[in-house]
């Protein structure tokens, strides 16, 4: 990024960032509640001297960890410029003294459950909601008393054998394009529509199940429930076609549980290049719904 974006009056910076979910109660500011918004945002305004809004990639729910985390803030050129020690300074610089400091007092009291990755210069029509081309979300669960570790605080457990294989086949059904209502809580006025790129079970190290999940986007609590409808498979209590059944209903289904936060994980975000930020934005803000007599 050259000297141009100092011609205007703000500079748009990008924040990379990771956090352990048990301390924060989600991503979302709430009155009197720790949250990884309401802490960062309350930081940055410490700092820059003025209020501060983030917008994020993706708002996570209570205990939810992240370690590819992205939002994006504005901050005036003098506050911006006043981070040099130097005339020349790169950008590069200003963002390490800036992400030091964040850290430093975001952080505060938290025991290293916040880090604060990166913080560098964008163009102005970087969102990082709206300009995101996917997230990747990783979910692990322990299902051997044996492969239980007390030092891992990402991992959900579950008294059950599980069956990846059953689990790894019902969620096949879940790619593609759908109407996710049965495994959301909608947002008044926000469509449940999304695009799950792919969707893998695998077991990694015995005694522990691992989920991947790629989506355009996802909805409130989407990849909980989706993870709790194959938890329920993976134990025997549905076959998994249970899966195409609760789709084909399109609505929400009582049995369908949330799974744990703890076992959730925002792996990445993933962005295409910078001349092609407001392209994609201007995709993701239009209102997506089914044809008619389609397949949900």
């Amino acid at each position: 990024m050259g000297a141009d974006h100092l011609m205007d009056g703000s500079i748009r910076l990008r924040l990379d960032l990771a956090y352990r979910g048990a301390p924060f109660h989600g991503w979302a500011r709430q009155p009197d509640l720790l949250t990884v918004q309401g802490r960062l945002e309350e930081a940055l305004s410490l700092i820059t001297r003025q209020p501060i809004l983030l917008t994020v990639a993706g708002r996570t729910d209570a205990g939810v960890h992240a370690r590819g985390q992205v939002a994006h803030l504005d901050v005036p050129k003098e506050f911006w410029l006043s981070l040099s020690r130097g005339r020349e300074e790169s950008d590069e610089l200003r963002g390490e003294r800036l992400r030091a400091r964040l850290e430093g007092l975001a952080g505060r009291g938290l025991n290293g459950a916040l880090a604060i990755k990166q913080v560098r210069v964008v163009p102005k029509d970087f969102d990082a909601r709206f300009s995101a081309l996917s997230r990747t979300y990783r979910y692990l669960i322990c299902d051997d008393p044996r492969a239980q570790d007390p030092c891992r605080l990402d991992i959900a457990r579950t008294s059950s054998p599980l069956e990846e294989e059953k689990m790894q086949v019902a969620a096949q059904a879940l790619c593609g394009e759908h109407d996710f209502l049965p495994f959301a809580k909608p947002r008044e006025g926000a469509t449940t529509v999304r695009t799950l790129h792919s969707f893998n079970i695998s077991r990694p190290h015995d005694g522990i199940v691992q989920a991947m999940i790629r989506a355009d986007a996802f909805c409130h609590s989407q990849v909980r429930f989706m993870m709790g409808a194959l938890i329920e498979i993976g134990r025997g209590k549905y076959e998994p076609n249970w899966i195409g059944e609760l789709l084909a209903a399109g609505v929400r289904d009582q049995r369908v549980p949330l799974a744990d936060g703890r076992g959730l994980t925002l792996w990445e975000v993933a962005y295409p290049p910078a001349d092609q930020y407001a392209l994609q934005a201007q995709k993701a803000k239009v209102v997506r719904t089914l044809p008619e007599n389609s397949p949900s």
